[in-house]
């Protein structure tokens, strides 16, 4: 969709005449109150800057409360705080005052004496003993603002750290998980890590059968009395009064599992059958759930000593099911005496199953960037734990319709869209044995659908594809998905002259259509650390590789036929990597590098048309339109109905750099950058009935959109800034860009000034869901 500039300022002119700017709300601060503006922290000390860093960002968390949020200048959220309060405010005063207003902060409401406590608290908890606050507020007649200073002496550092054991065996324990210690010899004293050590250790001793222990039973002793150069020595040791049990190992003594258990009662099921497997007990009325198949979920077994990173993992492997919506796993003491310093713990598993059956449905309403729009509808049925072995199986049907709202020669096309698709999902590994993967359940995944896309004065497309394969995490960040068998297979119908007319001028185009039947294997593996919230530094990388036509190839001793079908061949690869900066709660840059490489070979000089790169829209390079740039530097006819099948290739790169920042609660801004374009590495076979049309089209196709030397002055490039409206992950996109860099102008005027040349073409405007990357 394309605004014209003129409209846009418009608008823009509006919103900012609309907000009070320099508004001031003096005014209204009452005579005998003053503004609090806000606090400024200065750290005096002989440390390291880098080294102080985490000190003052936490003195920096104990400042408060928070100033009136300013924007541009402007206490927006104080100022109609403060219009609402008049006798009549009228509506929109009390309406923003809702939606954005804030209370004022004044300087009586800052506890300087009480923060200059904490302050000294938290330096000594870091080291800095005898350290000194001291505050200056700097004032006038309506605001003030308060500077702290702390004047930080050198901090106490460790010289050496010993355990002060005794006879007892759980001593041993805690000397083995000291090996992996962060305290070391040097480091300035920290009540944090020292917190941190009695939890890491706690950890180990919960995985080592220490079932009634806790962290709080460990004690930590500094010791200065030896040096005077500002050193301690630490020792470690247990409180006095420790419980019995809280220092003996414990071994598990039977497992029963209650796989239909309903958590509305919270009392044991009267179960009519008791099936055992390996040791396990599984009580239920009747068999909602196979225990042959639920048993390998359990990761610890009778006998062994009781492990709670295990029972953690047991757990979320339960959970991840998707049979059920509760799983809680309980540990009871057995009311016996304790045998050679040792219990013993009954485990009950108790699940929760989800509604089995369900029907969902979803309507839609679809906006492209290449300028259709419409609605459609989607209804999906589930039935979890199909086969009671957790299987979930699921059919979904859609339907879609959509107009193309641009003009020109496309004004008036429309498009039919429907499908069914139906997908089984195994929590486990078919056809192979039960495999006990230890941090997540590996699933089988089996896929059979059907579409057709009928769109006006062109062409039916009837495809139908089915797969099966796997996924799985390997742990926290990786992940795999492998389909082994993929299949697809695609039929052209009621193509109309106009249509028959675009393929007899591109034979490559052509050529991409006729293989149809695609069958091969597909991998993708998933590095992913934004799953990990506490990362500054994330980064995200994503590979795929799918082959095509080799089984067949061999299976029918090189024919370039299977079933009576023409097969395709290629080999295809690609990788997506993501460095994300983040700092604040909300702020990143974030860069992203993509490139993808398809090969055709074989029976195949073209990949198929399903399977090519294309450039430009929301989610590529977002000042051109969907499927507009490339390959290299040829240009389609933007107004012609085959410009959508022209500009794709068998090579793609592109680069990205977005700044994301907030604006006001779940609004959010972006400035960015993208460059990027398709090409062609092989050409099209030109048949010696090829008409001359079609040869000079082949011909201009090859020259201008193949990968050369030249590659980076064929970059589309543009610059843009966005809006985003984020409510709990769910983003609803705007972004406006425009062209810095067009590759299919003459070399030498492709550089333009974004926003200002260009005429109407200057500004494109992209509506999405979800991040672009």
């Amino acid at each position: 969709m394309k605004l014209k500039t003129t409209v846009f300022l418009r608008v823009c002119l509006l919103l900012f005449l609309a907000v009070p700017y320099g508004c001031s709300v003096s005014k209204y601060i009452p005579e005998d109150e003053t503004l609090f503006t806000g606090a400024e922290i200065t750290v005096d000390s002989e440390e390291e800057k880098r080294a102080l860093t985490p000190v003052e960002q936490e003195l920096n968390t104990l400042v408060r409360p928070t100033a009136n949020s300013t924007v541009l200048g402007m206490r927006l959220g104080l100022y109609y705080h403060y219009k609402a309060q008049r006798e009549k405010p009228g509506f929109l005063n009390k309406w923003l005052n809702k939606k954005i207003g804030e209370e004022p902060v004044y300087l009586s409401d800052v506890n300087t004496d009480r923060i200059e406590e904490l302050m000294l608290n938290r330096l000594d908890n870091r080291g800095f003993f005898y350290s000194k606050v001291s505050t200056e507020i700097d004032s006038t007649k309506k605001y003030a603002s308060v500077n702290y200073k702390a004047e930080l002496p050198k901090p106490y550092t460790l010289e050496q750290w010993k355990i002060d054991k005794d006879s007892l065996p759980i001593y041993d324990e805690i000397e083995l998980a000291m090996t992996d210690t962060k305290l070391k010899a040097g480091e300035r004293f920290d009540l944090e890590l020292l917190k941190y050590e009695r939890e890491r250790i706690d950890g180990h001793l919960k995985n080592r059968g220490y079932y009634n222990f806790n962290p709080d039973f460990l004690i930590f002793e500094a010791d200065t009395n030896r040096y005077d150069n500002r050193k301690f020595d630490l020792f470690l040791r247990l409180k006095k009064g420790t419980p019995e049990k809280s220092i003996i190992p414990y071994t598990i003594d039977s497992i029963a599992v209650y796989p239909n258990y309903s958590i509305e009662n919270d009392s044991l099921p009267q179960a009519s059958e008791i099936t055992e497997e390996n040791g396990i007990q599984f009580i239920q009325d009747e068999e909602f759930f196979k225990p042959k198949r639920l048993e390998p979920y359990i990761l610890f077994e009778k006998g062994q000593k009781y492990n709670s990173e295990t029972a953690r993992l047991t757990s979320n492997r339960l959970a991840a099911l998707g049979s059920y919506k509760f799983v809680n796993i309980r540990f009871n003491e057995m009311d016996t005496s304790m045998v050679d310093n040792k219990g013993l713990l009954n485990a009950d598993i108790f699940l929760s199953p989800l509604t089995k059956r369900s029907i969902r449905t979803e309507l839609q309403a679809v906006t492209k960037s290449n300028g259709f729009a419409g609605p459609g509808i989607a209804v999906t049925y589930n039935n979890r734990n199909v086969f009671n072995g957790g299987e979930t199986f699921s059919l979904t049907g859609n339907f879609a319709y959509e107009t193309q709202l641009s003009g020109g020669d496309n004004a008036g096309l429309t498009s039919i869209a429907g499908g069914l698709k139906a997908n089984l999902l195994l929590p486990r590994l078919v056809p192979f044995s039960p495999s006990r993967f230890n941090y997540a359940v590996p699933k089988t995944k089996i896929s059979l659908g059907g579409d057709i896309l009928k769109r006006s004065k062109l062409y039916t497309l009837t495809s139908f594809n089915g797969s099966f394969g796997y996924t799985w995490n390997a742990n926290k960040f990786v992940y795999h998905e492998l389909n082994p068998i993929s299949v697809t297979y695609v039929n052209l119908t009621d193509t109309t002259e106009e249509f028959e007319e675009i393929l007899a001028n591109n034979s490559y185009l052509s050529s991409s259509f006729e293989q149809q039947f695609i069958a091969g294997l597909n991998y993708t593996f998933t590095y992913n650390e934004l799953v990990d919230e506490n990362k500054d530094r994330p980064i995200y990388v994503s590979t795929s590789l799918d082959v095509a036509g080799n089984t067949l190839s061999l299976l029918n001793g090189g024919k370039s036929t299977a079933f009576g079908l023409e097969y395709a061949q290629y080999a295809k690869a690609d990788i997506d990597f993501r460095y994300y900066l983040k700092w604040g709660k909300e702020s990143a840059v974030v860069s992203r590098l993509y490139a993808g490489w398809g090969i055709p070979y074989g029976n195949s000089s073209t990949l198929p048309f399903v399977k090519q790169f294309y450039s430009g829209g929301p989610y590529s390079v977002r000042a051109f339109q969907i499927r507009s740039l490339g390959p290299g530097t040829f240009s389609s006819d933007e107004d012609s109905t085959s410009s959508y099948f022209d500009q794709s290739g068998n090579l793609r790169l592109e680069a990205n750099l977005e700044y994301r920042f907030p604006i006001w609660s779940y609004l959010k801004g972006a400035l960015f950058v993208d460059a990027g374009n398709v090409w062609l590495t092989n050409e099209a076979d030109v048949g010696e009935d090829e008409s001359e049309e079609s040869i000079a089209f082949n011909e201009q196709l090859t020259t201008e959109g193949k990968f050369g030397s030249d590659w980076m002055k064929e970059l589309g490039v543009g610059v843009g800034f966005g809006l985003r409206v984020d409510i709990q992950s769910f983003v609803i996109r705007f972004d406006f860009a425009s062209p810095l860099q067009v590759p299919y102008l003459p070399e030498g005027e492709r550089l333009r000034t974004p926003f200002i040349d260009g005429g109407s073409g200057n500004l494109i405007f992209n509506f999405a869901i979800g991040y672009p990357f």
